[in-house]
C-alpha cells in the first residue's frame, strides 16, 4: 500500500493546548449553539425515515484522513442532527426526559470539562466526592431519610446513597442489597438455593428492571407477582402471598409512582402488610417517578411512608430536567452498602472513594454535578413550585380528554400522567369491543410515530380500574406533564390530532 500524503496543518484538529484555546472555545460555542438550538424547535423530528435507511445513511466505514471539528460538525448537522428526537419540543408529550433545566446543562458541561473520577477521591476527585456526597444527602432529605451531621461523615459507608446512570441499574443495586440481606455472603460464597431469593412485585405494572436485575445477579426468574386494584397491590393478596411463600422472599417492590399510569401504590399499607409478615423481608420502593412529590408539602403526602422503605431508587433525569444519565439509589440505613462493597488498594482503598460501593461500575464520571447544579438553582421553593406545575397541567389535560366524547381517561391523575384511549364512533362504550378499540390506538399511534410532529407514549396496560373492561389488556396513548413549555395549545393540539387520526380510522383511511 502507498503511503498516505501528509495532512496539511489547517486540515488537522490541533491538539487542546493554550495555543488553541481560542479555537477550541469557537468550536466549543458553535457545538452549543448547534445544541440550544435543536432543544428550542419546536418539532418532534425535523425528518423521519425508516430504519433501514436511517442505517444506510449513518453506518460507514474509517475514513482513512482526518477531518477537521469544524467538518465533522458539518457532517453531524447535516445528516445525524435531523434525525434526532427533540423531548424538549413541547410536542414531545410522552415522556419526561426533557434534559433542558438550565443549570443542569451547566453542571454538565463543567463536569465534561473538568474530568474527574469519583472512583477515587484522594487524588482523582478531591472535591467532586464531597459535591456527589451532598446531592444524596439532599435526595435523602427529601425522601425521608436521616442524615448523620456532616462531622460524623468518616467513610463512604456514611453517605447512605449511590449516583447511578438511572433506574435499572439502581434497582438492580437494590435487588443485590436484597440478596446479600436475606443470605449475608452470597456474594462471596455464591447463590447456593435460588428459590429463596423470590420477589414481589404487582402483577403487569411492575418495571423490567427488577426482574431482569435477578437474572444478571445469578438468581433467575424468581418473580412472584400479585394482583393489583387500581395500579395498587390488592393488600389482601399480597397478604396472602407472602403468607404461602413464607420463608422464601427476600423482597418486595412497591411503586411510588409506576411506569405507565405514575399511580403511588399506598406505600404504609405495604409496609404494614410486609413487616406483619415477616421483618426480615427488604421493602424496596421504585419512586423513579415519585421523587417528583418530595419537593412539596402538598404533594408529599402522597409518597408517605417512603421513609420506612430500606431502599428507593431515584431518576432525576426523568422528574428534573437533568440531562441523561442520572439516577440513586437510597438506603435507609447507610452502612447497608457495606455488604455490596468492593476493595482494591490501587485505585479505592480510601474512606470516601465512591468506586467501593459501585458494583459493575470503575471508571465514575462526575454526573452529580448536573444534580447539585439543578438543585442549588431551584432550592426548595423551586423545586415545590415545578412539581405542582407538572401536576397541575396534568390535571388540566385530563380535563381536556374529559371534555371530548370520543376519548376516554383510564385512571385518577396522581402525578404527571394522563392515560387515555380514542373509542371508535360505532363502538358502545357500554359494551365495548375491546379488539376494535385497541386496533384504533394502534393505527393511531403508528400514524404519528410515522408524522413525527407529535409524540404520545405507547404501550400494553392492563384494565385495572374497569373503565372499559376489567382485567382487559388496553394499548392506550399516554400524556406526561413533564416539559416546563408545554401551554395550552400544545394540549388542545394533540388532543385534536389524535381526533383527526381517529376519524380517519373511522372512515377506513388509516
Amino acid at each position: 500500500m502507498p503511503p498516505v500524503p501528509p495532512v496539511p496543518q489547517a486540515d488537522r484538529t490541533r491538539p487542546f493546548s493554550a495555543e488553541s484555546r481560542d479555537e477550541t472555545a469557537a468550536l466549543l460555542t458553535k457545538a452549543l449553539q448547534l445544541g440550544l438550538d435543536f432543544k428550542l424547535q419546536p418539532e418532534v423530528f425535523r425528518e423521519r425515515v425508516p430504519s433501514a435507511e436511517a442505517r444506510d445513511r449513518l453506518v460507514t466505514e474509517l475514513p482513512e484522513r482526518p477531518a477537521s471539528v469544524d467538518e465533522a460538525l458539518a457532517e453531524f448537522t447535516d445528516t445525524m442532527l435531523p434525525l434526532c428526537k427533540n423531548e424538549a419540543s413541547p410536542q414531545f408529550l410522552g415522556f419526561g426526559d426533557t434534559g433542558d433545566d438550565v443549570g443542569a446543562l451547566t453542571g454538565g458541561v463543567l463536569a465534561l470539562l473538568t474530568q474527574q473520577n469519583l472512583i477515587n477521591q484522594s487524588f482523582d476527585s478531591p472535591s467532586a466526592t464531597f459535591v456527589e456526597t451532598t446531592a444524596l444527602r439532599w435526595l435523602r432529605e427529601l425522601i425521608g431519610f436521616t442524615n448523620p451531621p456532616v462531622g460524623e461523615l468518616s467513610t463512604v459507608f456514611d453517605v447512605g446513597g449511590v449516583i447511578t446512570h438511572g433506574g435499572t441499574m439502581s434497582n438492580s443495586l437494590a435487588m443485590m442489597l436484597a440478596r446479600e440481606h436475606k443470605v449475608p455472603g452470597t456474594m462471596e460464597h455464591g447463590v447456593r438455593d435460588p428459590g429463596q431469593y423470590s420477589i414481589v412485585v404487582p402483577r403487569d405494572i411492575g418495571h423490567y428492571s427488577v426482574k431482569s436485575a435477578l437474572k444478571w445477579i445469578g438468581l433467575g426468574y424468581q418473580v412472584i407477582e400479585v394482583d393489583t386494584d387500581g395500579f395498587r397491590y390488592d393488600l389482601k393478596a399480597l397478604e396472602r402471598t407472602l403468607r404461602e411463600h413464607a420463608g422464601r422472599v427476600m423482597s418486595v417492590v412497591a411503586y411510588a409512582g409506576d411506569s405507565r399510569t405514575q399511580t403511588v401504590d399506598d406505600l404504609r399499607g405495604v409496609r404494614d402488610v410486609v413487616r406483619a409478615a415477616d421483618e426480615d423481608i427488604w421493602l424496596h420502593a421504585d419512586a423513579c417517578w415519585g421523587l417528583l412529590c418530595s419537593f412539596s408539602d402538598a404533594l408529599r403526602g402522597r409518597i408517605a411512608g417512603i421513609e420506612d422503605y430500606d431502599s428507593v431508587t431515584v431518576d432525576p433525569h426523568k422528574v428534573m430536567g437533568v440531562p441523561h444519565s442520572l439516577g440513586a439509589i437510597l438506603v435507609r440505613d447507610p452502612a447497608a452498602l457495606r455488604a455490596i462493597s468492593s476493595h482494591s488498594g490501587l485505585i479505592m482503598g480510601d474512606d470516601f472513594d465512591f468506586g467501593q460501593v459501585t458494583p459493575f461500575v470503575g471508571t465514575k464520571a462526575w454526573l452529580s454535578l448536573k444534580l447539585w447544579m439543578m438543585m442549588r438553582t431551584h432550592g426548595r421553593s423551586g423545586l415545590a413550585r415545578l412539581a405542582e406545575d407538572r401536576v397541575g397541567t396534568a390535571r388540566r389535560f385530563a380535563d381536556l380528554v374529559d371534555a371530548r366524547s370520543r376519548l376516554i381517561r383510564l385512571h385518577p391523575v396522581d402525578m404527571m400522567a394522563v392515560t387515555f384511549m380514542y373509542v371508535p364512533a360505532d363502538v358502545d362504550v357500554t359494551a365495548p369491543d375491546i379488539e376494535r378499540i385497541n386496533e384504533a390506538n394502534l393505527r393511531i399511534h403508528e400514524r404519528m410515530l410515522a408524522d413525527g410532529i407529535w409524540h404520545l407514549h405507547h404501550f400494553g396496560l392492563p384494565d385495572d380500574a374497569g373503565v372499559l373492561k376489567y382485567g382487559a389488556t388496553l394499548y392506550p396513548m399516554r400524556f406526561m406533564a413533564a416539559n416546563p413549555r408545554i401551554e395550552e395549545h400544545h394540549m388542545t393540539g394533540v388532543l385534536d390530532y389524535v381526533l383527526a387520526l381517529g376519524a380517519q380510522f373511522d372512515e377506513g383511511q388509516l
